[in-house]
């Protein structure tokens, strides 16, 4: 069963998740927008959500990281709790 690593920044507009997204690609760390803005409590870890598998997180979320290009910054995904920047730091 393939599994991944992953972080995110969870968010409750779409507004807010876009200029995190600017300032991540404008060069801004990833974990300290975590640290400062995320709504989920694994934001005091930089957003680092741990290794998981399929089927463990919500549908959206597992389409994302288990589909999408490895190190690269996506979203807005909108879930039932908001909205999330996630970032697969290694999927096996």
């Amino acid at each position: 069963m393939p599994t991944a690593k992953a972080r995110h920044i969870l968010v409750k507009t779409q507004q807010e998740c876009e200029g995190l997204k600017k300032q991540i690609e404008a060069g801004a760390d990833f974990a300290d927008l975590a640290k400062q803005h995320s709504q989920c409590p694994s934001g005091r870890r930089g957003g680092d959500l741990g290794e998981f598998g399929p089927g463990q997180m919500v549908p959206e979320f597992d389409q994302a990281v288990f589909k999408g290009e490895v190190g690269k910054v996506q979203g807005p995904v909108k879930t039932q709790f908001g909205f999330h920047l996630l970032q697969v730091t290694e999927r096996k």
